[in-house]
Parts: C-alpha cells; structure tokens; sequence
C-alpha cells in the first residue's frame, strides 16, 4: 500500500491498523489526500444543502442546528487532512458487501415509516430531517473511523441505526440539534464501547439503544420530555389501522432471516401473560389502553432484537427475552410512581440487558446436553428449523392473541365510562388514571373535561379539595362554552355536571389522536356508545 507521498508503507504498520473487522476479499480503496478531502465532503455538502430547503429554512433554530454540525464536519476534516499531510498516513475505504442485518432491518423499518405516515403527517414532515440525518451519521462516522484508524467499512451500518432510533425519539425543530448530538453519541458508543466476545473485539450496546437509553435518563432527570416527539411516537402509532398486524408482519421477515424469534415472542407472551394475571386480579388493565402498547410491540420486534448484541443460543435468547418482557412490565410501574413518562419504558432496560448476554450465554451452557431441550428446539446450537417451528408457536400464539380481541381491536381501556366506574369501585390506579385523561382532554380543549376535572377538585372525593384549582377548571370549561362549566363559575356551592356536546365527544373518542371532526353524528354516537357512553346509545336512533 502507498501512502499519499507515494512512499511504501512497512508491513508491520499494516498490520497493527485496525480495518475494522473487514473480511479479507474487500480490498481497501486507498485515498490520496486530495480524495481525502473529497469523499467525505460529498456527505457534508449534501447534508448542508439540505438547510436551504423550505422544511429546514421555516425554523431558524433548525437552520444553525445544520450549520453548526456543517461546521463541526468540516473542522474535524481539515484536522484530518493535514494530519494525514504531516504524517504520510494514508485513509481507505473498504466497500462492504452488503449485510442482510443492515439492509433488511432498514427495510422494514423504512416500510413501518410509510406505513405510520400515511395515518400521521409529522412522520412525513421528518422524513427529509431523516435524510440529514443519515448524511451526518456517515459523515461522522468516516471521520471518526478515520481518527483511529486507516479504513472505513462503506456500507449500509448508518441505516439501522438511524431508523430504529428514530421509530422513538426524535427532538422538535427547536431543539433538534440534540438529534444530531444524540446520533453521535449513538456511534461513539459503537467505536469506544467494546468487549472481547467470542475471540472478537464488537460493541457491547445496540447503538440505537445505547443513546436512547442515556438520552431518556437525562430527558426524565431534566424533565425535558416536552423537547421531543416522544410520548407522540408513542402513542400514535396505533392511528394506522391494523397496526399490530402490520408490525407482527415486519417482525416475521426479521424473525426469518436473524433467528431472532425466541426473544420477541419471549417478551411479547410474558407481558401478555402479565397483563392478563393483573387484570384478573385488579378488574383494570395494567397499561392504559392495550394489553402490550402498540410501542413496546414495535419495540420487542425491531429495537432489542439486534442480533450482534443479543445472545448466540436460542435458550440465551429465550431468557433474554424473557428478562425485556419483565423489565419493561417493571419499568412501567416505577416510571408512574416518579411521574416520569411511561413511555420510556421500552428503552431503559435494553442497554442493562446488552450488558448480560456474556453472562446469559455462559449460564445456559449447562444446558448442552439436555435432550428434552434439544428437542423443543432449545439446545445450545442455534438450527434454523428449530427457528421455523418457533417462528410456527409465535404465529399462532398471535392469532389466538388477535382472535379474542388484544391487539387491532378495541381496548376496555379506551372507554372513558370504564375509568370512572373502576374509580368509583376503588379499583387500583383507576381514580389516578381518570384525572390523567381527563386533563389530557381538558388541554385538547374539551369543556366537558375541564368541568369535571374542577368536579373532583371542588368535591375531594378522588383527590384532596382545592377550591381554587376547581376555580380554574370551571373557568377554562366556560372559556370553552360549555355550559356546565359557566353555572359552576358563579356558583361552585353546587356542582353542576352534564354529558359531552357533540364536539367533546370528537375530542374523546379520537384514540390516539385520530381526526373525528368530519364523522357524521350518527357514526360518533355509535362510537360513544360502543365506548360506553349510555347517553349516546339513546341518541343514535335520533341522528338517522
């Protein structure tokens, strides 16, 4: 290999740098100092252009965002160039083939993006924040590749990473030169957090989720949440139709080419089977509005399933997944007791469980010679037939799932009734859940919401009195013309409460946030009184 002064470099230099794991048929292609300054400049350029297009130039806290990693780019080039200049170091890229777990994860997570978009326009807005966001990441990442030694592995790696992170997090416009910080730290932990397994040196933490994970820490310690799309992400997935069905779809095609099925079938069965046993015993759903959240779904199948950080044995992968479904069903209930937000669940416990696959795979090599386990599918030797039957029990474990209404269909959570009666039992949590949506519909502007939310405060049977908190719901209930809620304002002494207009219902029944303001009348007190509203079961026959 020559390097850029056209002097020989010594075979012992060669071999102590790194080529980042590249098999031997990838040749690196060597760079002069010039090409040096041009490949990666292709990224650069491209992702700064893209800040004079009309979605970056209508916010101009986005627009510095942009300049200000172009410019951090651009500076670490430079350094690199003249570093190379007086050294005599030469750069390469090996062009790799392209990786079934780089593309094919990138594909589904493209289809999900599609398909979620369609049903919810921000996700449409953010695709070319998408596109600015992969041309940093390879630009980053050849750079920094590039700082520590003499290739770069050109292929389809920034993708998955930049996909799956975005499926949960990403900041507003305002903030969104966090994105950019978030994603570098993604890659920073890939390079520098590494460990010795099976006889190779690889990262430890799945690089999406090891900057979602310490980007959720801080945004709940800083309470910042309001920064980003999350909770948004979170819950408007379940707006495509079918949503469950789609993404237990995606995860097939996953599934059948990662043998990654024992962790997400694991997961998703224990936290089905948890919720179920919480149900039983309480009378109340344990989450909100499903028995797995359309999220932690998406997440079970596409977020800890990384196959390079997951463990090698499909009895380690069993426990694995196992361990996600218990973790998440625990996270849940202490992010409620803090008042952080829930959705954070599905993240926080995938760096914890990269940290164990060392020790899980070493713990299930007891169990080598188990013949009853070696039949099931479950030895320590991965088969691809044993995958297709797992691939067969998750399949119909689903549709029994499907069938008796726990994914696609409507949830006893969904019904606002529900709440209030389980509130009125004294059923766990429901009282605590009530006043959560009911001040969630009071600052989507339902009058009905805020009047009862001043209700309980100037009552105090489900919370302690506080008659000028009740004051101030009255108020925003008049503000918003709804009846009630002007009669309680000049005289709480009395409270009056009264059933949702019309408008509160297309406020309340949205489930997600779906756009109800164009349903007929007639179809919106159907929904009310599938939602059990008894008031609009009497007043469809009226509206035919």
């Amino acid at each position: 290999m020559l390097s850029a002064t056209g002097k020989p470099r010594s075979q012992g230099q060669d071999k102590n740098k790194n080529t980042a794991g590249a098999p031997q048929s990838e040749q690196p292609q060597v760079l002069t100092s010039k090409q040096l300054l041009f490949v990666p400049s292709l990224f650069t350029l491209a992702f700064f252009l893209l800040s004079f297009l009309p979605r970056v130039q209508g916010n101009e806290i986005l627009v510095r965002s942009f300049w200000a990693a172009t410019a951090v780019l651009v500076v670490w080039q430079i350094f690199m160039i003249l570093q190379c200049r007086r050294t005599g170091e030469t750069k390469s890229f090996i062009l790799a083939k392209p990786r079934p777990q780089h593309y094919i994860q990138a594909m589904v997570h493209l289809s999900v993006y599609t398909y979620w978009g369609w049903y919810w326009p921000p996700v449409q807005e953010h695709a070319l924040l998408l596109v600015a966001q992969l041309l940093f990441a390879y630009a980053f990442d050849m750079l920094m590749a590039w700082s520590r030694r003499d290739s770069y592995l050109l292929g389809f790696g920034p993708f998955p990473i930049i996909f799956s992170t975005n499926l949960f997090l990403w900041f507003r416009d305002d903030w969104f030169y966090l994105q950019f910080l978030m994603i570098a730290v993604g890659f920073m932990g890939k390079e520098f957090v590494r460990w010795k397994r099976d006889g190779k040196s690889t990262h430890i933490f799945n690089p999406s989720a090891f900057t979602l994970g310490l980007f959720s820490l801080i945004l709940i310690f800083t309470n910042t949440t309001d920064f980003t799309w999350g909770p948004q992400i979170a819950s408007t997935l379940s707006l495509a139709p079918g949503i469950y069905t789609y993404l237990f779809l995606g995860g097939l095609v996953v599934m059948y080419f990662f043998s990654i099925t024992l962790v997400a079938a694991s997961a998703a069965a224990v936290l089905f089977g948890l919720s179920a046993l919480y149900y039983a015993v309480t009378g109340v759903p344990y989450f909100l509005d499903s028995e797995i959240p359309t999220a932690v779904f998406l997440g079970l199948h596409l977020l800890v399933t990384d196959p390079s950080t997951s463990p090698r044995t499909p009895p380690g992968r069993l426990v694995f997944g196992i361990l996600y479904g218990l973790g998440v069903f625990a996270l849940y209930t202490i992010l409620s007791a803090f008042g952080a937000p829930t959705f954070y669940d599905k993240l926080l416990c995938v760096p914890l469980l990269n940290l164990s696959v060392q020790w899980i795979d070493r713990a299930v090599q007891s169990l080598r010679d188990n013949s009853t386990l070696d039949r099931m599918g479950l030895g320590v030797v991965p088969s691809r037939r044993a995958n297709l039957a797992h691939m067969a029990v998750w399949i119909v474990f689903f549709a029994t799932m499907t069938l008796i209404g726990k994914t696609d269909g409507k949830h006893i959570g969904d019904s606002l009734p529900f709440w209030e009666l389980a509130c009125q039992e004294g059923r766990p949590t429901a009282c605590d859940r009530l006043l959560l949506l009911q001040s969630t519909y009071c600052s989507d502007n339902s009058g009905w919401a805020c009047n009862e939310l001043g209700a309980h405060y100037a009552s105090g049977r489900i919370i302690p009195a506080d008659p000028d908190r009740a004051l101030t719901y009255f108020a925003r209930a008049c503000e918003l013309r709804f009846q009630a809620g002007c009669v309680n304002l000049l005289d709480p002494s009395t409270i009056s409460r009264t059933e949702p207009r019309v408008f509160d219902l297309r406020l309340l029944l949205r489930q997600g946030g779906q756009n109800l303001m164009d349903m007929p009348e007639s179809e919106l007190y159907a929904r009310a009184c599938e939602h059990e509203w008894a008031f609009a079961c009497s007043n469809i026959v009226s509206t035919l």
